[in-house]
């Protein structure tokens, strides 16, 4: 019963009412910014390089915080799920919510930019900052935190803590009634010791472990998809003809490749959620706009190339889709075994635990800042080891549950987020479009760029940004 009520509402929430707010959405801020995700691309891998105050978050930490969040376990089972239960035109829809999303998380980083706060370990803030301001009221913004923490606290960890173990069933010695506790507790004992050092040990973690990770992964599935380049033009038709489909796409629409490429592509590269700009906010930068360029970077290396990655190699193999979101491990598992042979299980296994554990680190920050919201303040070091153990007894947890169960709670406390963000952001997007024009156009000037908050008509007072 309880695993039909969560069917239903994710039903309503992505075939209607997410659909709109997400496509409408980044279509207006993809107009109102004249497709500052294309036209400003080297704009945004120069504002990656800034340098920054050698004790604060630079731009580099702050997209590697964001994108261990965004590339994690759902760019591998996320997509096979996507694959096996959507159809290959799922694909195309995945491209598409993040060609359009990456508008919005422009918008929603530089809005974090805008209205961060300052901190005793430097600045801080993200979406209940700005909801605030623009409500006027505190609850709106607490409402936010808590699905905030739901989402990346208890449904994405428990959904990766799941994910990790499954990749091990493949393995003579997985045993379906022990072996998941074991992982569980395992990955929660590592996760636990991360936490202990607090923000800054979680953001120098993330930033060793991602680019390899991430650069180590498109490199393998860029060797098998070549191995298999024969079948590229016919995966690629696949893709198109799926994706426009009429069956596909209105035959149960709940079940459609629409419906689950929008859904895993959101839950991947989180576009609009309001989870990045917890990141951003943290990042020592110059201007807002050049930390919501950064994000759209963020966005686009995950779908564009990740996703991407995880769908040809494993549609280039000849290997049929399962047909259960409980399979969608054992598929890519599959899947890599008929291009590289015994080494494909073990290297998805080794990806998976690396992906994995950035998610949780990357998930887990976003916790921790959100929790600083809710208490006003630093939380005490007895509130926040408390947190700790409760995030990681909910990984441990996580690790023997359903996948269909844990896949529903996540979309449905995601899409809470989204509900929430998305009007703010487009109430609010109109002070980060100043923002991108007024970097536009001390850009083309020349000179030192700098950012003063009445600049852009901001009628909120902030913490930074106010200095003549």
């Amino acid at each position: 019963m309880l695993e039909k009520i969560i069917s239903l509402t994710n039903e309503a929430l992505y075939s209607y009412v997410l659909l709109i707010l997400l496509v409408a959405g980044g279509l207006y801020f993809t107009i109102r910014t004249r497709f500052a995700q294309f036209r400003l691309l080297g704009q945004q891998f120069k504002a990656v390089t800034e340098k920054t105050d050698k004790n604060g978050v630079s731009s580099f930490q702050a997209l590697m915080v964001s994108t261990a969040s965004r590339v994690g376990t759902g760019n591998i089972i996320g997509v096979a799920t996507a694959l096996c239960l959507g159809g290959f035109g799922s694909v195309f829809w995945m491209w598409v919510i993040a060609i359009i999303g990456a508008a919005s998380a422009f918008v929603e980083s530089t809005l974090a930019q805008i209205y961060k706060k300052r901190g005793t370990d430097g600045c801080y803030g993200g979406p209940a900052y700005y909801i605030q301001a623009a409500t006027g009221r505190r609850w709106p913004a607490i409402l936010f935190s808590v699905f905030l923490i739901l989402t990346y606290g208890f449904g994405f960890n428990m959904l990766a803590s799941y994910n990790l173990q499954a990749t091990f069933s493949v393995y003579g010695f997985y045993d379906a009634g022990a072996t998941p506790w074991i992982i569980g507790l395992a990955v929660a004992l590592l996760v636990g010791y991360c936490l202990i050092g607090g923000g800054k040990r979680i953001v120098g973690v993330t930033s060793l472990l991602v680019p390899v990770m991430g650069a180590l992964y498109i490199l393998v599935a860029l060797i098998i998809t070549v191995l298999n380049a024969d079948m590229l033009p016919g995966v690629f038709r696949q893709i198109f003809v799926g994706a426009f489909d009429g069956q596909a796409i209105f035959g149960g629409f709940g079940g459609s490749c629409v419906m689950y490429g929008i859904k895993r592509g959101l839950f991947s590269n989180e576009a609009g959620v309001g989870s990045a700009p917890n990141a951003s906010a943290s990042a020592e930068v110059s201007h807002p706009a050049k930390q919501g360029l950064v994000q759209v970077l963020s966005v686009f290396i995950d779908t564009l190339l990740v996703c991407t990655a995880t769908a040809l190699m494993c549609m280039t193999s000849g290997v049929a889709p399962a047909t259960t979101s409980g399979e969608a491990a054992a598929y890519v598992q599959r899947a890599l075994s008929a291009s590289l042979g015994s080494l494909g299980p073990l290297f998805i296994t080794v990806a998976m635990a690396l992906f994995a554990f950035t998610t949780l680190l990357g998930n887990l920050y976003y916790v921790d800042k959100t929790i600083n919201y809710l208490c006003g303040k630093e939380p005490t070091r007895r509130v926040r080891n408390a947190c700790y153990v409760a995030a990681s007894l909910v990984i441990f947890v996580g690790a023997g549950l359903s996948a269909d169960l844990l896949w529903g709670i996540a979309d449905i406390t995601m899409g809470g987020m989204t509900l929430i963000n998305m009007p703010i952001i487009l109430y609010l997007g109109r002070y980060a479009i100043r923002a991108l024009r007024d970097y536009e156009k001390q850009r083309k000037a020349g000179g030192k760029i700098t950012f003063r908050a009445k600049d852009v008509g901001l009628p909120h007072q902030t913490d930074y940004w106010n200095e003549e």
